[in-house]
């Protein structure tokens, strides 16, 4: 009766941060209210504040966990939308993503290894462009830490979504292959619920992006721990 009590709780309180920091976002729009940061901040707060284990936490929000797979899959619809632009641009979006893809893992070997970090950290950091579930599990067989790599995928997403737009902005990227292909590629799922947003064909790109960047890196980051570490 008290796991349900605390699986309540813990879904009431997140969504009324979520939708709280929604309101924010659009009463003040800018990269740093983004609901996904400011619900992060809030609910790690919280849970340091009060003392309350991720443990105890994830009793009630396993549930909203479970949702990530049908939000994921429900991505499927606006590249159904977008197909014949897909099917059109195959041949760049493929270019762009392994080009962005040995960027994000050779950026995090060069990184790791300036910063004179553990070989445990830099393997968990190679796969940090990836979505969460596939950077565990690389992170796994090239000898890191799959929670650590989680971490490091939240954070490489939170980033992506926060910086992203106005990066691209500032380099005066516009067009809507070339954000959807570096969204996509650098922040996962995040980055392009955050493509999305503003674009429904960058979206679809991101999309596409996410998960063949998901497939090059899981081929690639092992070679090149074999040839570099």
């Amino acid at each position: 009766m008290n796991d349900v009590l605390i699986g309540m709780l813990a879904i009431i309180c997140t969504l009324i941060v979520f939708f709280s920091s929604k309101w924010l976002s659009i009463r003040y729009p800018h990269p740093l209210t983004i609901p996904i940061l400011i619900s992060t901040i809030v609910i790690v707060a919280g849970l340091l504040f009060f003392h309350i284990s991720y443990d105890t936490y994830f009793i009630g929000g396993q549930w909203i966990d479970r949702f990530l797979g049908p939000a994921v899959v429900a991505l499927a619809y606006p590249l159904y939308q977008q197909r014949i632009i897909l099917k059109k641009n195959a041949i760049p979006i493929i270019i762009g993503v392994i080009c962005g893809s040995f960027i994000g893992v050779l950026s995090g070997l060069i990184m790791g290894r300036w910063l004179g970090l553990d070989r445990l950290i830099i393997t968990s950091l190679l796969p940090k462009s990836v979505t969460s579930p596939v950077a565990m599990d690389i992170a796994h067989t090239i000898g890191g830490s799959p929670a650590l790599a989680a971490v490091l995928v939240m954070f490489a997403g939170i980033s992506g979504a926060v910086m992203g737009p106005s990066l691209l902005k500032w380099a005066r990227v516009h067009h809507y292959l070339a954000k959807g292909v570096g969204m996509g590629s650098a922040s996962h799922a995040i980055g392009t619920a955050k493509a999305m947003e503003s674009d429904i064909k960058a979206g679809a790109v991101s999309t596409v992006a996410m998960v063949l960047s998901a497939i090059i890196v899981s081929i690639i980051t092992p070679l090149l721990v074999i040839l570099f570490m």
